[in-house]
Protein backbone atom coordinates (compact mmCIF):
# COMPACT_ATOMS: atom_id res chain seq x y z
CA UNK A 1 0.00 0.00 0.00
CA UNK A 2 1.88 3.16 -1.08
CA UNK A 3 1.42 6.35 1.03
CA UNK A 4 0.02 9.68 -0.14
CA UNK A 5 2.33 12.24 0.86
CA UNK A 6 0.24 15.52 2.10
CA UNK A 7 1.69 19.13 1.30
CA UNK A 8 1.55 21.80 -1.40
CA UNK A 9 4.38 21.43 -4.33
CA UNK A 10 6.54 23.85 -5.05
CA UNK A 11 4.51 24.82 -8.55
CA UNK A 12 1.51 25.58 -6.45
CA UNK A 13 3.05 27.22 -3.74
CA UNK A 14 4.86 29.68 -6.57
CA UNK A 15 1.29 29.92 -8.30
CA UNK A 16 -0.28 31.66 -5.19
CA UNK A 17 2.72 33.44 -4.50
CA UNK A 18 2.07 35.29 -7.97
CA UNK A 19 -1.25 35.50 -7.58
CA UNK A 20 -0.84 37.49 -4.32
CA UNK A 21 2.06 39.59 -5.69
CA UNK A 22 -0.62 40.55 -8.80
CA UNK A 23 -3.51 41.32 -6.20
CA UNK A 24 -1.15 43.81 -3.96
CA UNK A 25 -0.08 45.42 -7.49
CA UNK A 26 -3.76 46.16 -8.13
CA UNK A 27 -4.64 47.04 -4.45
CA UNK A 28 -1.44 48.98 -2.96
CA UNK A 29 -2.20 52.39 -5.65
CA UNK A 30 -6.03 52.50 -4.30
CA UNK A 31 -4.55 52.98 -0.83
CA UNK A 32 -2.66 55.68 -1.83
CA UNK A 33 -4.57 57.83 -4.16
CA UNK A 34 -7.12 57.68 -1.05
CA UNK A 35 -4.25 58.85 1.31
CA UNK A 36 -4.17 61.74 -1.19
CA UNK A 37 -7.58 62.36 -1.56
CA UNK A 38 -8.36 62.31 2.15
CA UNK A 39 -5.18 65.14 3.01
CA UNK A 40 -6.66 67.07 0.12
CA UNK A 41 -9.84 67.17 1.64
CA UNK A 42 -8.99 67.49 5.27
CA UNK A 43 -6.49 70.41 4.49
CA UNK A 44 -9.39 71.89 2.28
CA UNK A 45 -11.91 71.90 5.81
CA UNK A 46 -8.90 73.59 7.68
CA UNK A 47 -8.19 76.25 5.31
CA UNK A 48 -12.38 76.81 6.00
CA UNK A 49 -11.64 76.83 9.70
CA UNK A 50 -8.82 78.92 9.84
CA UNK A 51 -9.98 81.71 7.12
CA UNK A 52 -13.27 82.35 9.44
CA UNK A 53 -11.19 82.46 12.20
CA UNK A 54 -8.95 85.27 10.66
CA UNK A 55 -12.07 87.09 9.88
CA UNK A 56 -13.55 86.51 13.52
CA UNK A 57 -10.42 87.87 14.45
CA UNK A 58 -10.36 90.72 12.26
CA UNK A 59 -13.54 91.98 13.20
CA UNK A 60 -12.93 92.15 17.37
CA UNK A 61 -9.46 93.55 16.67
CA UNK A 62 -10.49 96.91 14.97
CA UNK A 63 -10.32 95.47 11.47
CA UNK A 64 -6.64 94.35 11.59
CA UNK A 65 -5.59 91.16 11.39
CA UNK A 66 -3.13 89.00 13.33
CA UNK A 67 0.68 88.40 12.59
CA UNK A 68 0.88 84.70 12.44
CA UNK A 69 4.49 84.91 10.50
CA UNK A 70 5.86 85.85 13.73
CA UNK A 71 4.02 83.19 15.24
CA UNK A 72 0.43 81.87 15.80
CA UNK A 73 0.24 83.17 19.73
CA UNK A 74 -2.73 85.63 18.81
CA UNK A 75 -4.77 82.95 17.28
CA UNK A 76 -4.08 80.20 20.31
CA UNK A 77 -3.88 82.26 22.87
CA UNK A 78 -6.48 85.25 24.53
CA UNK A 79 -5.95 88.81 23.29
CA UNK A 80 -6.81 92.21 24.02
CA UNK A 81 -8.77 94.34 21.49
CA UNK A 82 -4.82 95.52 20.76
CA UNK A 83 -3.78 92.44 19.57
CA UNK A 84 -1.88 91.88 22.50
CA UNK A 85 -1.52 88.04 24.30
CA UNK A 86 -1.52 89.76 27.88
CA UNK A 87 -5.03 90.19 27.26
CA UNK A 88 -7.96 88.14 28.00
CA UNK A 89 -10.81 89.85 25.91
CA UNK A 90 -10.46 88.11 22.46
CA UNK A 91 -10.14 84.09 21.73
CA UNK A 92 -8.61 81.73 21.96
CA UNK A 93 -9.39 81.21 18.17
CA UNK A 94 -7.68 78.06 17.33
CA UNK A 95 -6.75 75.55 19.42
CA UNK A 96 -2.98 74.68 18.21
CA UNK A 97 -1.37 76.09 15.44
CA UNK A 98 -2.45 74.27 12.53
CA UNK A 99 -0.17 71.90 10.44
CA UNK A 100 -0.62 71.54 6.56
CA UNK A 101 -0.83 68.30 5.88
CA UNK A 102 0.96 67.68 3.06
CA UNK A 103 4.27 69.39 4.62
CA UNK A 104 3.37 69.00 8.21
CA UNK A 105 4.53 72.12 8.76
CA UNK A 106 2.83 74.89 10.79
CA UNK A 107 5.37 77.83 9.90
CA UNK A 108 3.78 81.22 8.00
CA UNK A 109 5.37 82.94 5.31
CA UNK A 110 4.71 86.50 4.07
CA UNK A 111 5.39 85.46 0.39
CA UNK A 112 3.36 84.77 -3.08
CA UNK A 113 2.66 81.42 -4.04
CA UNK A 114 5.34 79.54 -5.36
CA UNK A 115 7.90 79.88 -2.70
CA UNK A 116 9.67 77.92 -1.25
CA UNK A 117 8.20 77.63 2.57
CA UNK A 118 6.61 74.45 4.22
CA UNK A 119 3.55 75.68 6.06
CA UNK A 120 1.49 78.44 5.01
CA UNK A 121 1.01 81.53 2.69
CA UNK A 122 -0.16 84.45 4.76
CA UNK A 123 -0.48 87.68 4.35
CA UNK A 124 -1.21 90.10 7.46
CA UNK A 125 -2.42 92.73 5.04
CA UNK A 126 -5.77 90.95 3.46
CA UNK A 127 -6.03 88.31 5.81
CA UNK A 128 -5.39 85.62 2.92
CA UNK A 129 -3.89 82.01 3.63
CA UNK A 130 -3.10 79.36 1.33
CA UNK A 131 -0.91 75.70 1.92
CA UNK A 132 2.10 75.95 0.37
CA UNK A 133 2.24 73.77 -2.96
CA UNK A 134 -1.42 72.55 -2.65
CA UNK A 135 -4.05 73.65 -5.55
CA UNK A 136 -7.27 74.44 -4.00
CA UNK A 137 -9.48 74.64 -7.13
CA UNK A 138 -7.81 70.92 -8.47
CA UNK A 139 -6.86 69.69 -4.68
CA UNK A 140 -3.62 68.31 -5.97
CA UNK A 141 -0.22 68.98 -3.70
CA UNK A 142 2.95 69.47 -5.68
CA UNK A 143 6.12 70.31 -3.86
CA UNK A 144 7.83 73.52 -4.28
CA UNK A 145 11.06 73.43 -6.12
CA UNK A 146 13.80 72.93 -3.97
CA UNK A 147 16.12 76.85 -3.72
Amino acid sequence: MLKSKKGFTLVEILIVVVILGILAAIVIPQFTNASESAKASSLVSQLQTIRSQLELYQVQHNGNYPDIVTNWNQMIQTTDVAGATTGTDYGPYLQQAPKNAFTNSNNAVAAAPGTTADGWIYSSTTGNISAVGFNEDTLVYTPPAAP
